[in-house]
């Protein structure tokens, strides 16, 4: 079916179903445009709670999924491609959780959203890129912190908080190539360019690249609000290209320079006009998440909402 009559079918099953569409900054930009809310990890969960409609059609990865079922356990969320996954949510399990727990009584535990439903059953509180600092402020001092599972969001973190971090070696693939000489490489030939950089980012807390007066760590959403607003004309962006496509839409007087653009997050871009037409129509690949898992799991995303 051609992409026009896709579009066309997409836009009437939503309305006959009752449905939204929510899609990560990461899918294709035919995506974006067509879903009814565009955001990133933290933008997605508010969402998901607050949405009056019937169903969730998520185009992300599963863990993303997951999490709108257990904010939202009383609508039907349902995925495009259930294969779509994550390296950072694959990289912990539970028994990992349980193990530090019982090294550590009295310990915190901070799972990144990234993360399984039944890890989040086993923490107290989550956290994304956008707010992940605040909630390792929120935490007692005196606390020690099991921060889960990303070790370059993690290290940022300790660069600003002194809290007790013992950190687990997990970590976005598509993050973790963008190193501080691939960055320094594309900044000398682009001097005047602001560095937007992810905190998943291999380089994130180095301090060659985290010092610099024109670098600035950021969340997806945050990247997106600082090329608005500064006035600088040209963006070294240091993330999945896929968020270019709204930084130009909002941006089109200025430049955003890929640091590396053929790097691509290929779960994000199993999502596809076809799959979504598909899911919707059928209304197949649900993700539930079971009532067990979701009442363990919902407190520690109520807290990172609530905070």
């Amino acid at each position: 079916m051609e992409k026009e009559r896709l579009i066309s079918e997409i836009n009437r099953l939503r309305k006959e179903k009752d449905a939204v569409i929510l899609a990560h900054y990461y899918t294709h930009p035919d995506i974006q445009d067509l879903a009814d809310y565009v955001g990133d990890s933290l933008g997605l969960s508010q969402m998901a709670a607050k949405t009056d409609a019937k169903i969730i059609l998520f185009c992300g990865v599963k863990f993303m999924a997951e999490t709108a079922s257990i904010i939202a356990p009383d609508k039907k969320v349902l995925i495009p491609d259930p294969t779509a996954g994550c390296s950072l949510a694959e990289s912990i399990e539970n028994s990992d959780i349980i193990a530090w727990k019982e090294k550590n009584p009295g310990g915190i535990v901070v799972s990144y959203v990234n993360t399984t439903a039944e890890v989040k059953a086993h923490t107290d509180i989550c956290c994304t890129s956008a707010n992940a600092v605040n909630v390792i402020d929120s935490i007692p001092k005196e606390k020690k912190i099991f921060f889960i599972p990303d070790k370059n969001l993690s290290s940022y973190i300790k660069l600003k908080s002194p809290k007790n971090i013992d950190i687990w070696q997990g970590n976005c693939h598509v993050h973790e190539s963008y190193t501080t000489e691939l960055v320094l490489e594309l900044q000398n030939r682009y001097p005047d360019a602001e560095l937007l950089v992810h905190p998943e980012s291999n380089c994130s807390h180095d301090p060659l690249i985290c010092n610099r007066p024109n670098a600035y760590i950021l969340s997806t959403t945050g990247m997106i609000n600082r090329a608005k607003t500064s006035p600088a004309k040209q963006f070294i962006v240091v993330t999945e290209p896929g968020v270019m496509h709204k930084m130009q839409q909002l941006n089109p007087g200025k430049e955003f320079i890929s640091v590396a653009p053929s790097n691509e997050c290929e779960h994000m871009k199993k999502n596809t006009l076809e799959k979504m037409y598909i899911t919707l129509k059928d209304e197949i690949n649900e993700i539930k998440v079971p009532a067990e898992i979701r009442e363990k799991a919902y407190p520690s995303i109520e807290r990172m909402l609530n905070l």
